[in-house]
C-alpha cells in the first residue's frame, strides 16, 4: 500500500508528550500508522522533532533516549529534501505566504503523492498543491 497520507512534526512530538493525553493517544495512532506504511514524513520533520525533544521538552530527553526513539521511528518513510523540494518550497512561499518551512512540509508531502497532511499548525482544510490539510485534533 502506498503512503498518501503525510505527518507534521506537531502530530509526532505530541506523541511523545505527556502534557494532553487526548492529543497524545490520537498521535500516537497516527504514528502506529506511519510504523505500518500508510503515512510518510520527512527529514525535516525527524530534525524538527528531535531539536524539540532534546531543547523544548520538559525534562528534556537525553541523547541515548532520543537515540532510542529514532530507531523506533526507523520503520518510517522517510522524504529526502533536495534541491527541487527547496525550490518548491520556495514556490509554495510564494503562492500561499507561508513560512519557509511549513512551505518544505508541503513540498515533501506533494513529492510523496501524498493527499492529506495531518497538522495542527497549518490551516485545516486548506489545499496547498492539492493537499488537503487536517487537524486531527
Amino acid at each position: 500500500m502506498s503512503a498518501v497520507e503525510f505527518l507534521d512534526t506537531n502530530v509526532l512530538i505530541y506523541s511523545f508528550d505527556t502534557v494532553d493525553p487526548r492529543k497524545q493517544g490520537i498521535a500516537q495512532n497516527l504514528v502506529d500508522r506511519a510504523l505500518d506504511g500508510d503515512i510518510v514524513i520527512s527529514g525535516q520533520v525527524l530534525a524538527e522533532f528531535a531539536s524539540t525533544l532534546l531543547h523544548k521538552m520538559k525534562p528534556a530527553i537525553t541523547p541515548s533516549g532520543l537515540t532510542k526513539i529514532l530507531d523506533s521511528l526507523g520503520p518510517i518513510r522517510t522524504i529526502a529534501t533536495d534541491a527541487g523540494m527547496v525550490r518548491r518550497a520556495v514556490e509554495a512561499n510564494s503562492a500561499y505566504g507561508l513560512h519557509f518551512y511549513d512551505c518544505l512540509i508541503i513540498a515533501a508531502a506533494e513529492r510523496a503523492g501524498c493527499e492529506k497532511i495531518w497538522s495542527e499548525d497549518l490551516n485545516a482544510e486548506q489545499r496547498y498543491f492539492g493537499v488537503a490539510v487536517q487537524n486531527p485534533f
